[in-house]
């Protein structure tokens, strides 16, 4: 049987609350055809105990790493040393807030034992209360990624990918998305891996939505312009087909669907603006309520 050596790359910029959850998640998994070489950990500008955290772990396990970036640069900037370090042809690129099911990575990296595969994708899964609003519109949006998955593709929070290439734009604030045209644009296959289980922490206030929101649609907009790349999000008809198709008959949640898709559409505005203004989001402010996730 083939094993599929794949090394993970965490971007991380003061993530001590959620960093030692991750790596001890990740050192744990289940693994049977792929083959985990190393974990590195970029350190971008942090200034709590990330570092401190990361450490201890390599004491413990010299497959972790950590790379120290003294200023934050952005999360492109952080990806691009990764992508100068690793050594395997499969790389995992993953946020530093979330947690994993027990056989991610696994299902996660399996599909490149075939050489035409190029991306993986995985679901991310919020741990917010979908009896609360804020909860609800987390968990709508990734239901509405899921959605579009099934039929399509759309990277987000996690993804695999085959490195054909050195490095992606350095002013992204779109990772995963600038990587997507650079994989297929060779004719790679990619692949949406719904067994591929991450869970993550949607924004609990107006403000940290609109704030993630009008940063991913700004840099979906520069990605159409730079490399006339647009994902499949990028299409509002689409998205509201899919809502359209799976809109709740409970009058509570139908009203709460209504109000997200005013914030979407809100946030989508400022984005917007933000990219005729070129406001550069490649370092982006953090949306805090984001960062607060449980086992």
């Amino acid at each position: 049987m083939m094993y599929v050596p794949f090394e993970v790359g965490i971007m991380a910029h003061n993530e001590e609350t959620n960093i030692g959850r991750l790596l001890q998640n990740l050192l744990d998994q289940e693994l049977h055809n792929v083959d985990l070489r190393s974990i590195i950990i970029v350190s971008s500008g942090s200034s709590d105990g990330t570092e401190r955290i990361v450490r201890s772990f390599a004491e413990r396990d010299d497959r972790v790493r950590l790379i120290v970036q003294q200023n934050r640069e952005g999360k492109a900037s952080a990806i691009n040393v990764f992508l100068q370090q690793a050594e395997t042809d499969v790389l995992v690129l993953s946020s530093a807030d979330l947690q994993l099911a027990p056989d991610t990575l696994e299902n996660l990296v399996s599909p490149f034992r075939d050489p035409e595969m190029g991306m993986t994708a995985s679901r991310p899964e919020p741990v917010n209360n979908p009896n609360e609003f804020m909860g609800f519109a987390a968990h709508l949006l990734w239901d509405l990624h899921h959605q579009m998955n099934l039929h399509g593709f759309k990277a987000g929070e996690m993804v695999a990918f085959r490195r054909t290439f050195q490095r992606i734009p350095q002013h992204t604030a779109v990772d995963e998305a600038s990587i997507e045209p650079l994989i297929r644009g060779q004719g790679y296959k990619v692949r949406y891996i719904p067994q591929a289980v991450v869970y993550n922490k949607g924004p609990e206030t107006v403000e940290d939505f609109l704030r993630q929101r009008r940063r991913i649609y700004a840099g979906h907009l520069e990605l159409r312009r730079d490399l006339g790349y647009s994902v499949s999000t990028m299409s509002g008809l689409t998205v509201l087909g899919l809502l359209l198709r799976n809109l709740p008959r409970q009058l509570k949640q139908f009203a709460w669907t209504w109000a997200v898709v005013g914030l979407e559409v809100y946030g989508r505005f400022l984005g917007r603006r933000d990219f005729k203004r070129e406001k550069d989001h490649s370092v982006w402010e953090i949306a805090a309520t984001t960062k607060e996730l449980e086992a």
